[in-house]
């Protein structure tokens, strides 16, 4: 086709017409077309074996019809001038060859345009504006298609590597701290004794297809002055009340989900109503201080010796360690050390799911430090944190940022990469976010986590 209008231009430079002009718009607008129905008929869109049911379908019917009429012309005396229009319209002064081509042809044009029009008729009103049919249904199949991929920790860094890796998988299980006692979750756990929803609240937020409105409607926070739900974001309250309705703190959680139109599932590490208790070294004193409760940790100004959790050694949440045996990558962190990462792997079962299974295993250290948790910390000491209290062999790679050129707030510096950790492997790449470059930026991150893995695994080109 590109072809023929390089001919046209090429016989007709020295000459103008309208009539040319308007071929030429003409077979634009036919190359466009056939390239456009060209791109319904790309692998793994799930798309042929059904045309080819309508096509088989729609060629038994032909057969019918066929024989219908030709018996009909056989046995039923017939106005001679009807015949001659019959034999006009079956096109029978051209070649039997070249009729089938024709009709062939014609009939599996319209047959796809119908269907192509039908379609977009029917999902319009679902649809991205100013994009097409072809180009969401080959996202949404490539991301259903994404790697399964499990992620661990709490907090905000939780929900921003969520949100960037929602972009290439569907296949996602974020694992969720229940250690929260702060703010609205702690309240929601002491009045009512629910667990705390507040990670969680972040995590569907994050994963949530429409974050312009729902998520938002989802994150709202009531005002302290408005009465019984002062304070109280809008999805502690909605997760509470489905608790409720449901009787199951984690059907709620999936029945919140289905809401916000997620992909991928949330998860507490366990049912059980746990408390986070550490063991914290005092500037200036000999001895150490205990303090419990995940929300004082960071309040306590010293260097934080060793967290666990009380009950000790609660049950996994069951497909939690499904989950995570079926990963294709495990990713830990980002997140608070100590009070988002820590509180997950300290449930015995979710260590030893991790440590069995065949996934990569990402740890994503922080871009910098944390008052009252990692102060003065360098990547390797995040990473021997993480050993001393799970034990060697958890991590396969860590993923930390190199770029220190960006102003940050007092009390915090950049976690600088040293250069003693053994029989782990180091990727230090660009991850700030250029506002908050205290925070990992979404989109860098989950590229870079992809790389990785395409880089250790290839290109998925399906999964049986």
């Amino acid at each position: 086709m590109r072809f023929l209008l390089r001919v046209i231009d090429y016989s007709l430079e020295d000459c103008y017409h309208p009539f040319v002009s308007s071929i030429r718009v003409w077979l634009n607008r036919l190359l466009d077309t056939l390239r456009e129905v060209l791109r319904w008929l790309k692998p793994g869109l799930g798309i042929k074996r059904w045309f080819l049911y309508v096509l088989v379908g729609l060629t038994f019917l032909s057969i019918g019809i066929g024989l219908f009429i030709l018996d009909l012309y056989r046995s039923v005396d017939v106005d001679p001038a009807w015949l001659d229009f019959i034999d006009v319209i079956a096109l029978r002064i051209l070649p039997r060859p070249l009729r089938i081509l024709i009709f062939g042809g014609l009939g599996i044009g319209l047959v796809v345009y119908g269907i192509i029009r039908l379609n977009r008729s029917i999902l319009t009103p679902f649809l991205r504006p100013g994009d097409s049919v072809i180009n969401q249904l080959a996202d949404y199949r490539r991301r259903e298609r994404g790697p399964r991929i499990v992620s661990i920790g709490g907090g905000h860094g939780q929900a921003t590597l969520l949100r960037g890796i929602k972009e290439y998988t569907h296949n996602i299980t974020a694992v969720v701290t229940v250690a929260d006692d702060g703010g609205s979750s702690g309240a929601l756990r002491r009045q009512l004794g629910i667990l705390p929803p507040g990670d969680i609240r972040n995590c569907l937020a994050a994963l949530s297809n429409d974050e312009a409105l729902l998520a938002q409607l989802f994150q709202y926070r009531f005002s302290e002055d408005t009465g019984i739900a002062g304070g109280h974001s809008f999805g502690n309250l909605f997760i509470y009340a489905l608790t409720e309705l449901t009787g199951s703190f984690e059907e709620a959680v999936a029945e919140s989900g289905r809401v916000l139109a997620v992909h991928g599932q949330v998860l507490p590490a366990t049912l059980h109503d746990v408390r986070l208790v550490a063991d914290v070294q005092i500037p200036h004193l000999t001895s150490e201080v205990r303090i419990s409760g995940e929300s004082s940790i960071p309040t306590i100004q010293g260097r934080v010796r060793r967290v666990w959790l009380e009950p000790n050694n609660p049950p996994a949440f069951p497909p939690v360690v499904q989950s995570i045996l079926a990963a294709d990558m495990i990713v830990i962190g980002p997140g608070s050390l100590y009070t988002s990462i820590l509180p997950d792997l300290l449930v015995p079962d979710v260590a030893h799911a991790i440590r069995a299974s065949r996934a990569y295993r990402v740890y994503v250290c922080n871009i910098t430090t944390q008052r009252g948790e990692t102060n003065a910390y360098t990547v390797g000491d995040h990473v021997r944190a993480i050993e001393d209290h799970v034990g060697r062999d958890l991590i396969d790679v860590v993923v930390c940022n190199r770029r220190t050129d960006l102003p940050l707030p007092n009390g915090v510096d950049w976690v600088r990469l040293d250069k003693d950790l053994d029989n782990i492997g180091v990727y230090a790449a660009d991850l700030i976010d250029e506002r908050q470059p205290w925070r990992h930026d979404a989109a860098k991150l989950a590229r870079v986590l992809m790389d990785l893995y395409m880089d250790r695994t290839g290109p998925m080109d399906g999964r049986n």
